[in-house]
């Protein structure tokens, strides 16, 4: 619970806000842009929202990018042993999360002075079942692909995933765009 009464959070549709014109001093929005259906229209409400001046941002996964190196690595070992895993992806689903593509969707939206910058991390798992255990609690497109595999499946993505990783501890990249502009 946040207490400063200077913040207020609303739940509603991204295509259309429940705010009044130029009432926000910061829009924002967080890993949730690419499921958005109306990204151009979703952008628009936010500048109709925003105060003139007030910064407008959102930040999503650079999925084409491998920017989720946890999530890639388990799609490359999927589709190695099922080529329809493929079309389950994040890479093939969100195409569009590029740089040059939500630079050009902010355009496109009415901003100027677009700033997209990388914020990246690493993800760090002590060891493979650390890394292992999420794939197998079925919340999101690759958990939920796993949980769905029959025993057999599961096991040989399992394996492969081990002869890719290693048993140890693993470290791979994490990178999302952030995406910056102020309202006119």
């Amino acid at each position: 619970m946040i207490s400063d009464g200077r913040a207020k959070f609303e739940v509603g549709s991204a295509e259309a806000l429940p705010c009044h014109d130029e009432s926000i001093d910061v829009v924002t929005s967080a890993l949730t842009y690419n499921f958005i259906p109306d990204r151009v229209g979703a952008l628009k409400e936010m500048a109709r929202v925003a105060r003139s001046g007030g910064a407008v941002s959102f930040y999503v996964w650079d999925y084409p990018g491998g920017g989720i190196g946890f999530v890639t690595a388990f799609w490359k070992a999927a589709v190695t042993l099922d080529s329809e895993a493929k079309n389950l992806a994040e890479s093939t689903r969100f195409p569009f999360c590029t740089r040059d593509t939500l630079r050009s969707e902010m355009l496109s939206a009415g901003f100027i002075d677009v700033i997209v910058e990388p914020i990246q991390v690493a993800t760090r798992f002590a060891d493979f079942e650390a890394f292992w255990y999420p794939f197998t609690l079925g919340a999101g497109p690759a958990p939920g692909y796993c949980v769905n595999l029959s025993e057999e499946a599961r096991s040989s993505l399992k394996r492969k995933l081990v002869d890719t990783l290693g048993t140890g501890a693993i470290e791979l990249p994490a990178r999302a765009w952030a995406v910056r502009s102020v309202a006119i």
